[in-house]
């Protein structure tokens, strides 16, 4: 199986159930009030509350997501007023932290993360496989040999890179 060509391939499935979780994420977290809050804010706002304001460097460590990701979400969450950005010791990093406006929604947002971890656990059990383990697994696998290796590894691309 492709990992993203045409509509049956991995890349393309996974994408699509992402999809669908935050957009039903989206839709309560507008039921709740939260419309300017967005489900891909979440890893900021934990992070930030575990470890207190962050460089973007360590914040895009924390979530596991690249630089230019999280620097994406922090300017949107900017733009929203839910996180503030200052100058840090080096003149090319900017500490994020939360503002009062996030730390006012916070019983909201908290409340929220609770019925989506409710939710995802009921989903969980109606699946043949544990998804949580299935990811990790995922993970666990391309830490060990990234997929870019596994592609170059076989005999299609071993063709297209041979001169």
């Amino acid at each position: 199986m492709a990992m993203t060509s045409g509509p049956d391939g991995l890349g393309t499935r996974m994408r699509h159930v992402l999809e669908i979780l935050d957009g039903d994420i989206a839709k309560f977290l507008a039921d709740i009030g939260l419309d300017d809050y967005r489900p891909r804010y979440s890893p900021v706002v934990r992070a930030l509350l575990a470890r207190g304001p962050l460089a973007i460097r360590d914040l895009a460590a924390e979530m596991r997501v690249t630089h230019s990701a999280a620097s994406q979400t922090v300017a949107q969450m900017n733009r929203a007023g839910l996180v503030g950005l200052e100058p840090g010791a080096d003149a090319r990093q900017r500490i994020v932290s939360l503002t009062a406006k996030t730390r006012e929604l916070l019983p909201l947002i908290e409340a929220e993360w609770t019925a989506t971890t409710e939710a995802s656990e009921a989903l969980e059990a109606e699946l043949p496989y544990p998804l949580r383990g299935v990811l990790e697994a995922i993970v666990e696998a391309l830490e060990r040999k990234p997929f870019r290796q596994r592609i170059g590894e076989t005999g299609a691309a071993r063709e297209l890179l041979e001169p």
